[in-house]
């Protein structure tokens, strides 16, 4: 998943607000930077092409409704707990992962 979630271009192209104070946070061990006031859905979205792999297959997958009725935007912080990617504010020095933790159920 290293692919998807770490190298390459962002699937986002952010056009406006972009004079928002920077933001730092890591995925899957990789420093990455956004802007105050992005979801963590768009920060990730902004360096990487997917949010994460499907539970069920090889698919990847960014998000489906946006609104957080839906679980398509499930990721993980790296001391457990997952969190709703689109629906939580990213803050500072987060730090996330595209696929479970190993002890993860």
């Amino acid at each position: 998943m290293s692919t998807a979630a770490g190298e390459g271009a962002g699937r986002l192209v952010r056009l406006t607000e972009v004079d928002c104070a920077p933001l730092r946070f890591f995925l899957d061990g990789a420093e990455r930077q956004a802007l105050a006031g992005d979801t963590v859905l768009s920060a990730v979205l902004s360096v990487a092409p997917a949010l994460r792999r499907s539970e069920f297959g090889p698919e990847a997958r960014a998000g489906f409704c946006l609104m957080g009725a839906c679980q398509d935007c499930w990721i993980w912080q790296e001391d457990g707990p997952r969190l709703r990617a689109c629906s939580t504010p990213l803050a500072e020095g987060m730090r996330l992962l595209s696929a479970a933790p190993g002890e993860w159920p």
